[in-house]
Order: structure tokens, then C-alpha cells, then sequence
């Protein structure tokens, strides 16, 4: 579910929910906390989400609290002018890709990766130790068996049934 947001022609936004103006920031806010938005022009009615994003995002980058890196920034570009000839959902898929490219950048995530790394090469490490022990296992000669064993086998006794107990 979406929060409605109204633009007027005063470039003011309206929260609907709440019933009160809000900020641009304060929509960004929400946005990096998972909410969804829906922005609309109350002159027109027209969807005007994704110009608000956009302008989400310049803000940001003329502040220089912008995060996204400019490899993403230049492809949203190219994608953009793609959306016409190849449709939305290829270009979702395509900006997708490339977020997830850029957020790998970042620390938790690279830290994560990283250790995956570390692990899988301890991993390789310790099945070649384990390789190189069972070689080492087969090319020795087997042990001699003993001419008498240990212990004395056990002779097998009858099963004693109680009274009354069919066999």
C-alpha cells in the first residue's frame, strides 16, 4: 500500500493520512525507511511520482548527501532513454541490476561477500587436506589381521520363553 500524497500548484505536498503539508525530505524519509508514495497533481490528477523521486534524488546531489555513485547515475540516464523503445519492465530490471551493483559497494554488504570469500576458500583448503589424507590412506599398506582375536566370541544361547508363550 502507497501513501497519497497531493501536489499543488503552489508545489506544496500534502500528506492525505495525516492531513498536513509535508517536506520533500520528509518523503525521502519515508521512502529510505520502506514506504511507498504515491504523488499526485491535484490540478490534473496526473501521477507525478516519479518526478518527485527525481527531484528526491537532485536535491540530495546538490546537497552532496547523495549516494548514489555516477557509473548508476550515467546508466539511469541510458536506460531512460531506452524506457520508450524497450518497455518498463526491462528498464526495472536493468536499474535493479545496477543498484544492486552499487550497494554491493558498501560496507556491510562487501563485508559480508568478503567473508563468503575467505569461507569458501578455507573450504577448498580443507577438502584438499582431506583429499591429500585419504591418498596418503590408501597407498600405505593395510594393517596385518591379528591370528587370534582379542576377546572370545560370545556362543549364541537359546531364548528362554516364559510360561505360557507360544514359540
Amino acid at each position: 500500500m502507497y501513501r497519497l500524497i497531493k501536489r499543488y500548484e503552489s508545489r506544496k505536498l500534502y500528506d492525505t493520512e495525516e492531513s498536513r503539508y509535508v517536506s520533500l525530505d520528509e518523503l525521502a524519509e519515508w521512502i529510505r525507511t520502506g514506504k511507498d508514495i504515491k504523488v499526485i497533481d491535484n490540478g490534473s490528477g496526473a501521477d507525478v511520482t516519479a518526478q518527485m523521486l527525481t527531484q528526491i534524488i537532485l536535491d540530495e546531489g546538490r546537497r552532496g548527501t547523495g549516494f548514489l555513485p555516477s557509473e548508476l547515475l550515467h546508466e539511469l540516464v541510458r536506460v531512460g532513454q531506452k524506457a520508450v523503445e524497450s518497455g518498463v519492465e526491462q528498464v526495472q530490471h536493468k536499474v535493479d541490476r545496477f543498484f544492486q551493483a552499487s550497494i554491493d559497494k558498501f560496507g556491510p554488504v562487501r563485508k559480508a561477500r568478503e567473508e563468503m570469500e575467505r569461507l569458501r576458500e578455507r573450504l577448498e583448503e580443507l577438502e584438499g587436506s582431506l583429499s591429500r589424507l585419504e591418498r596418503d590412506r590408501r597407498s600405505r599398506p593395510q594393517d596385518k589381521p591379528l591370528k587370534k582375536p582379542l576377546h572370545k566370541p560370545i556362543a549364541a544361547r537359546p531364548l528362554r520363553r516364559g510360561k505360557g508363550e507360544n514359540k
